[in-house]
């Protein structure tokens, strides 16, 4: 049986604690016929990596881990995008063990060429947060080129927004954009990411947005709707629509009377159910990989950490815990000699 360094925990515990997350040798998993086995070299952490730590019961030992970037070393029997060798870029999913592992196996389908212009390390940051965001402006919101009006971006500074930002300005030529941000530096990161406008979400939401947008935004993406849900009845105009990606609220009743349209997004949801067009990740991917080598998109990640370990990855937790982070942490290269110090 093949085996692989992985990271992972155990027991839900505080990410102070050393043994919140710890390295094993693990089972690497059978190819099925559509899967990728990657030698990764760089992943990133996410506020879903943060979540399942936390509070899902590992159930033995759960490997996290969704953004990563590495080289294809062998391919399933039905797989024709890929082949050994391949860089590739990814985001996995819950369904199966995570990316924090030196090799991993993975549905082609979800996988997208890395960048050419990007290092395994930026690559990392993006492919979560671009899935996401693509499949919210372009699967819920139906975007195209053509769209004209206003778009809020709540939660601009963190890895959706940030991503999301670029994207509009890349491909939505005539959608403003209105980005909340929290202070000067947040606000001049997305400004420079393509917000045409920044407000404070720590004060007055609606009477900022209603003084950019009088009749109301035509579009909200939010990644912090637990509470908000009045302020958004009255800054969307009638007809208008909302995407969220956070677990709040269940009751969106305010909007009935705007006829204001509210989607979830997850973009988990193709590889959990084996969508029949789950290969529309690796597409986006693409495209996204197109837009990074033509200088339309830059990478997200904004600090870098060496090497992936235990130690490194509980810092990376514990920095994305603390809700402050702008842009993406990611981390590259492995302690080699980390298993056999653990098991």
């Amino acid at each position: 049986m093949t085996t692989t360094i992985a990271v992972g925990y155990e027991k839900n515990l505080p990410v102070t604690d050393p043994d919140a997350l710890i390295t094993r040798e693990t089972p690497v998993s059978e190819l099925g016929p559509y899967d990728l086995l990657v030698e990764v070299e760089a992943v990133s952490v996410n506020p879903v990596d943060v979540k399942l730590r936390a509070n899902v019961p590992a159930r033995g030992f759960a490997v996290l881990g969704f953004d990563a970037a590495g080289i294809v070393r062998d391919v399933g029997s039905n797989v024709d995008l890929f082949a050994p060798g391949d860089e590739v870029f990814y985001a996995g999913t819950i369904g199966r063990p995570g990316a924090d592992q030196r090799r991993h196996v993975v549905d082609s389908r979800i996988v997208g060429r890395k960048p050419a212009t990007l290092s395994f390390a930026d690559a990392a940051a993006l492919p979560l947060t671009a899935i996401t965001a693509w499949e919210a402006l372009f699967d819920k919101l139906h975007l195209t080129e053509r769209s004209a009006g206003t778009l809020l971006v709540v939660g601009a500074t963190g890895g959706v927004g940030s991503i999301m930002l670029q994207v509009a300005e890349a491909l939505l030529p005539h959608v403003i954009v209105i980005a909340t941000a929290s202070d000067d530096e947040r606000a001049s990161w997305v400004r420079s990411l393509g917000a045409d406008h920044v407000v404070d979400h720590h004060a007055d939401l609606t009477e900022q947005v209603l003084a950019l947008a009088p009749d109301g935004v035509d579009w909200v993406f939010t990644a912090h709707s637990q509470g908000q849900i009045e302020t958004y009845a009255q800054i969307v105009r009638p007809f208008g629509q909302i995407v969220a990606i956070d677990d709040g609220p269940r009751d969106v009743s305010p909007l009935k009377g705007r006829s204001i349209t509210w989607h979830w997004e997850l973009m988990f949801t193709r590889p959990l159910e084996q969508t029949a067009d789950m290969i529309e990740q690796h597409r986006l991917l693409n495209t996204v990989a197109d837009l990074v080598d033509s200088g339309r998109i830059r990478t997200t990640a904004t600090r870098t950490l060496t090497p992936i370990s235990a130690a490194t990855l509980r810092e990376a937790h514990e920095l994305v815990e603390a809700g402050r982070t702008v842009g993406k942490i990611v981390l590259h290269g492995w302690d080699e000699n980390a298993a056999a110090q653990n098991r």
